[in-house]
């Protein structure tokens, strides 16, 4: 997917970043680089920033110091103002697929439609060809047999590989997910880290705020451990979850870490 470039080229850069809401600062001055093709992981406790760090990514939060890149491009622009930075962020975020704990899927459309909804509508894609592409995404994810089925009738691993093949539709540069498999039932969150998996192995840019100790540990090439607004700890998976320097992670590791 993303293999025309540098393999070494940074494709979201997060620089000295900060947000607070009202007195409580939730970013404390955040770097983070994710070169092009590799997954990183953010893991921490509840309230240590890492969903409000992801969402800043994309502007759903917005940052009050610092700047977020994609693809040498700056995502937040305080130079812009009123329908030129909506133009932007609009182009922007047609480059970010974002996935959420929940799967925010329309109950009245068919899941095919869910997925070729954006196509049609933001990149004025045939409908033919927009239905040829949804086909194909709903059979990357296992799910080709459900085109015509409406969302109620989804389990909830299902529905959110039906999200996961949503964002994919517009043919995006990064993927982000946050903590997408919290809202599953266990049995459920393996089909949805299969699906993810997969992406891994096709070079997908992805950040992935995550709960799932095993699966970050096994699928990134770069691990974060956030608390308290700041990052304690970053590294080589292989050495974050087996053998950590600072304390505060190897606390909150040997409370969640399960293998």
């Amino acid at each position: 997917m993303n293999t025309e470039r540098n393999k070494d080229e940074p494709m979201i850069e997060i620089r000295d970043v900060h947000k607070s809401f009202g007195d409580l600062e939730v970013l404390k001055g955040i770097n983070l680089t994710v070169n092009r093709g590799k997954i990183v992981s953010i893991i921490g406790p509840s309230g240590s920033g890492k969903s409000t760090l992801l969402r800043s990514v994309n502007h759903l939060e917005v940052i009050d110091q610092g700047n977020i890149l994609l693809d040498g491009v700056q995502v937040n622009r305080p130079d812009m103002k009123g329908l030129q930075f909506e133009r932007h962020i609009n182009h922007i975020r047609q480059n970010m697929g974002m996935v959420f704990q929940h799967f925010n899927l329309f109950p009245h459309l068919s899941t095919i439609d869910n997925i070729t909804l954006a196509p049609r509508k933001l990149k004025k894609m045939p409908p033919k060809i927009a239905r040829e592409l949804g086909m194909e995404l709903l059979n990357r994810v296992g799910l080709a047999s459900k085109a015509d089925v409406f969302p109620n009738w989804l389990s909830g691993g299902q529905k959110q590989r039906v999200a996961i093949a949503r964002a994919l539709a517009m043919e995006p540069k990064v993927m982000l997910f946050d903590e997408a498999t919290s809202a599953l039932d266990p049995e459920l969150v393996e089909e949805v880290n299969q699906v993810m998996q997969s992406l891994a192995e096709e070079q997908m840019t992805m950040l992935i705020v995550t709960h799932e100790m095993g699966f970050a540990r096994d699928v990134s090439d770069w691990a974060m451990f956030m608390d308290g607004g700041v990052v304690v700890e970053e590294c080589a998976p292989q050495k974050l979850f087996s053998n950590p320097d600072q304390e505060r992670t190897q606390n909150f590791l040997r409370k969640h870490l399960n293998s």
